[in-house]
């Protein structure tokens, strides 16, 4: 995200600390009833929540319809109104919580998180959560995403992460028998896979792709909330990649070959792996239904599993007038019942086992490593400094990937310019 965005964000954060918002509230009060609302019973006063997420796909917009819909009848007095925010999602709900005109419940990604957090503008969960709903059903990275001072800021909706892409008919032409378990196996495989002007690797170079591997021999990005790209041994686990394209020229990024992104690259074969998550699911079957992939867990590096995943909550206004109907809305959507509507369309994954199971997800081939990967991702949240942290690597490690500098040098540039934004 843009620099601009994150000083916006540092100010707004900071007016929330004032406690200005601890004062609105999260509708206008008309549809306000009495607390107790249980959803039992006959004659209770109608009650609207409102709802804000952000714009997602068609697809994705009909099931969270349905959704609500399935809700909507359960608890009839309740009435869901749901306000989408196309752009800047995060400026725009910021805004709204210092106006005092901030939806009940809305999507908080666990990236975006600790700033909420820290401004003190989320109601904590823990009181409603009650033994039937089960809390230990979700995947215990992607809950403890929204935890913070041994208390619970939200529920994950659902998740995706990632796993390896491999084309079968490029394998099978250089006579590989099956995919790479381990990283020095990718590696070799790449060698043999590149050929004329296709890549045996495809890599996104982002921070939001790589942490899990820069923390992979030891290493720790951050440290006490500033950034820690010189650490050796985040150094150590980042050359690697470098070197596959610079030295050893097996590996590129899809702008090295015109593509948008590692969809792109991997669908038009000019990568025979790349890294991506289970979005790529549907784009390959609407834009490359010919290509003949699979998908397995990401190789193993020093002989442990990693990967990212990526999660968003569902939180509630601490100002919010109906808390009892708001948490009955959170409850059902990030229930078994609503979490399965929600996530039967593949586009995102449950973040409950058991809704996975029911699904089948796990019985899947092509998801199954997704799912398998949920229990011992890297969650791509850190703390309140992690934006300004991330914003610095991109520009520097690009550079490094490219060529144009050393890795240790692009490194120490990105973590001084970073801790130089945090500290002032």
């Amino acid at each position: 995200m843009k620099r601009a965005m994150w000083l916006k964000a540092s100010v707004l954060t900071s007016v929330f600390l004032t406690g200005a918002v601890l004062t609105a509230c999260g509708d206008d009060g008309n549809n306000a009833v009495d607390g107790g609302a249980n959803g039992e019973g006959n004659g209770e006063e109608e009650v609207t929540v409102r709802l804000t997420g952000w714009q997602s796909s068609p697809t994705e917009q009909r099931y969270l319809e349905e959704t609500i819909e399935a809700f909507e009848e359960e608890y009839p007095h309740i009435n869901v109104e749901m306000d989408t925010i196309a752009d800047q999602y995060m400026d725009v709900l910021q805004t709204r919580l210092i106006g005092g005109e901030a939806a009940d419940v809305f999507f908080l990604d666990a990236f975006e998180a600790p700033r909420l957090i820290e401004a003190g503008v989320l109601e904590p969960l823990d009181d409603y959560i009650t033994e039937e709903f089960d809390v230990d059903d979700f995947e215990e990275p992607l809950i403890e995403a929204f935890r913070r001072d041994d208390q619970l800021w939200g529920l994950p909706k659902d998740t995706s992460t990632l796993a390896l892409f491999y084309n079968k008919d490029h394998f099978e032409e250089a006579g590989i028998d099956a995919p790479p378990e381990t990283w020095e196996e990718m590696e070799e495989m790449a060698e043999t896979l590149t050929v004329d002007n296709r890549y045996g690797f495809g890599v996104v170079t982002d921070l939001a792709r790589l942490y899990f591997i820069a923390e992979s021999h030891g290493g720790e990005v951050t440290v006490d909330n500033q950034a820690n790209f010189t650490d050796p041994n985040v150094i150590d686990a980042l050359q690697p990649i470098v070197d596959m394209r610079n030295e050893k020229e097996i590996a590129a990024s899809p702008a090295d070959v015109g593509a948008e992104w590692g969809g792109d690259m991997f669908g038009t074969e000019r990568a025979s792996m790349i890294i991506e998550g289970n979005w790529m699911i549907e784009f390959m079957e609407d834009a490359f239904p010919d290509v003949n992939y699979g998908v397995v867990e990401v190789p193993t590096i020093n002989d442990n599993k990693g990967t990212m995943a990526y999660t968003v909550s569902y939180s509630m206004n601490g100002a919010s007038e109906q808390k009892e109907e708001a948490w009955q809305l959170i409850e059902f959507l990030t229930g078994k019942e609503g979490m399965e509507i929600w996530t039967s369309s593949g586009l995102a994954l449950p973040s409950r086992q058991s809704v996975a199971e029911s699904l089948e997800y796990t019985d899947e081939a092509i998801y199954e490593p997704f799912i398998e990967g949920a229990s011992y991702a890297t969650v791509w949240a850190d703390d309140t400094n992690l934006p300004i942290i991330n914003s610095n690597f991109e520009n520097q490690f690009a550079s490094a990937f490219l060529g144009d500098q050393e890795l240790e040098e692009a490194m120490e540039e990105a973590e001084r310019v970073a801790n130089n934004e945090i500290d002032n």
